[in-house]
């Protein structure tokens, strides 16, 4: 099992794949930089990740959120219309960590509103 940490880099989407089956779907950036000589090098990594344990996470999984993936990596390779070969990094993700998003915190004064139990709004229990 792998462990990934990295920021959304959009909103969670919620497919459904059956009658009774649904996938919340997202992609993870995630950042590397290393040295070349005395100059820094960034890099960012995307893996497309997939989630089957429960749709109601997708509430939690904004644009800009900070979140760590624990799951297995896969690729997937494809040739678009215009016969261009392309191949993504994928991550069948088993659990995730929240761990929100700066820009969205709310003040002091502001109210935080409660929006019931997570765990059985996530696993849909």
């Amino acid at each position: 099992m792998e462990i990934i940490t990295g920021r959304l880099t959009a909103d969670a989407e919620v497919r459904e794949v059956s009658q009774d089956t649904k996938v919340v779907g997202f992609t993870l950036a995630v950042n590397h930089s290393y040295l070349i000589g005395e100059k820094r090098k960034e890099v960012a990594r995307f893996f497309e990740c997939s989630y089957w344990r429960g749709a109601g996470i997708a509430d939690f999984l904004k644009k800009g959120d900070i979140v760590q993936v624990f799951g297995y990596v896969g690729c997937r390779a494809y040739v678009t219309k215009d016969a261009e070969a392309v191949a993504a990094m994928t991550f069948r993700v088993s659990e995730i960590k929240l761990f929100g998003s700066t820009a969205r915190r709310p003040s002091a004064e502001e109210p935080v509103q409660q929006t019931g139990d997570l765990k059985s709004k996530c696993h849909g229990t």
